[in-house]
């Protein structure tokens, strides 16, 4: 019944995709006998590596045939196919709301007795849990890579300058002031045209100060964003006065080329930005940070979340087949394909080589100190990085009052049927 609901929920994006062709139903045997596998993946910007991956498993596999779609509009399309039952055997998708609706819709295996799952680091199974409305018995989702969000920063000035990285909230504004006051540069660059670049901070500032369970105990009726947010939402504010005039006017590709360019000292967004700004200067030596959001370093997290994971559909019939591509997938060989192409962190414990912008990063990533974005629990009609743009756009006295009034009116706006469902849930399991 809850797959019923959720697919009805999609027909709209079915009836506009309609004309589209589409391929043919999973788990068909073809290829001079091999089982077909089937895979489709959101990440176009990865196609080289998932091509690369294809190939080496179909040169080392003579029973099993695989075939890696990596369509522009992943989502849309998938959720097409699930319309018509046209189901892949596994999809490659981020450890985000579109997850949690699927799982809802009881769409995928539980996959607890695939072997690979012991080599998954704790914290990223931790992670992809947390985005399950009910708590639900079983494994669903195997996190593969992971990026983290922070503070990139000009590791050469920082050297000639003799500027240290800071550990809290009040050594990290301390460092702005310095910044400001005794050099050329900007201490951040922001570029908040694009509103979801609103959502780097706001997020790395959530991590460390709010709860990774925050969006499940509101809808539990256990808090309010207003409680939870308060501080969040005062610190990111306080951003705007170490960066640039109007960062309103900058678009996302402005503020890269800008720190690219010597124009800041940092620059807080997540690892995903890097190949962009080596675009514009490709012998910039970048390194990261972990956002200095507590006075209290012990209280830092890193703000990092599953970027790709894989899910194992219901309908597939090959489980076998299925579990022979994960088990390649997840090999430590392959895995550094996808590192080496994409910049990203491993969800497996083994000795991969990791970006060097990381190594600030690092010990917390050895540690597990992580937690997951808060954003992908957000619901996308809720718009929650043009409301934070808003926000951070108000001078007015009471902007914060406002907005933290909103966030929690809002949510209950996009969010009654899901509210009720864990509350039911949570009444039910009280004891």
């Amino acid at each position: 019944m809850r797959r019923k609901h959720v697919v009805s929920s999609l027909i709209l994006a079915g009836a506009v995709l309609s004309t589209l062709p589409l391929s043919g139903c999973a788990g068909t045997s073809k290829n001079d006998g091999k089982t077909e596998v089937t895979m489709v993946q959101y990440k176009p910007e990865a196609v080289a590596a998932f091509e690369e991956m294809e190939e080496r498993f179909n040169a080392t596999h003579d029973d099993i045939h695989l075939t890696i779609e990596s369509p522009n509009e992943a989502m849309t399309v998938l959720k097409t196919r699930f319309i018509r039952g046209d189901y892949p055997d596994i999809i490659g998708i981020g450890g985000d709301i579109n997850y949690s609706n699927f799982l809802d819709a009881d769409m995928f295996l539980d996959v607890s007795d695939f072997e690979g799952v012991s080599g998954i680091k704790p914290a990223y199974l931790d992670i992809v849990d947390e985005l399950e409305f009910i708590p639900k018995d079983g494994v669903y989702g195997l996190p593969y890579v992971a990026n983290c969000a922070g503070i990139l920063y000009n590791k050469d000035m920082f050297e000639e300058n003799g500027w240290e990285i800071p550990a809290t909230w009040s050594e990290f504004t301390d460092l702005c002031e310095t910044i400001q006051n005794t050099s050329d540069v900007y201490p951040l660059y922001l570029g908040y045209k694009d509103t979801w670049t609103c959502m780097a901070p706001w997020n790395a500032l959530a991590v460390g100060l709010s709860s990774p369970s925050t969006c499940s105990d509101v809808n539990a009726g256990k808090t309010t964003f207003t409680d939870a947010y308060q501080e969040v939402a005062e610190k990111d504010k306080v951003l705007l006065d170490y960066a640039e005039p109007n960062p309103y006017a900058y678009s996302y590709n402005d503020a890269c080329t800008a720190f690219a360019r010597g124009e800041s000292a940092m620059y807080p967004i997540g690892s995903y930005a890097v190949p962009q700004i080596q675009s514009v200067n490709p012998d910039m030596n970048i390194d990261s940070f972990v956002f200095p959001a507590n006075e209290d370093e012990a209280d830092n997290v890193l703000n990092s979340g599953v970027d790709l994971q894989f899910c194992v559909m219901k309908e597939t019939k090959h489980k076998d087949a299925v579990y022979e591509v994960l088990k390649f997938l997840y090999d430590d060989e392959t895995i550094q394909i996808y590192l080496d192409n994409q910049n990203a962190v491993p969800c497996k414990d083994g000795d991969f080589t990791l970006p060097s912008m990381l190594d600030g990063m690092r010990s917390y990533i050895d540690e597990g100190r992580m937690s997951d974005f808060h954003d992908h629990h957000y619901p996308s009609e809720m718009s929650v990085d043009a409301m934070v743009q808003t926000y951070l756009m108000d001078d007015s006295s009471d902007s914060t009052a406002k907005f933290l009034k909103r966030f929690d009116k809002e949510w209950k706006r996009y969010n009654r049927d899901l509210i009720a469902k864990v509350q039911k849930y949570e009444e039910e399991n009280a004891s």
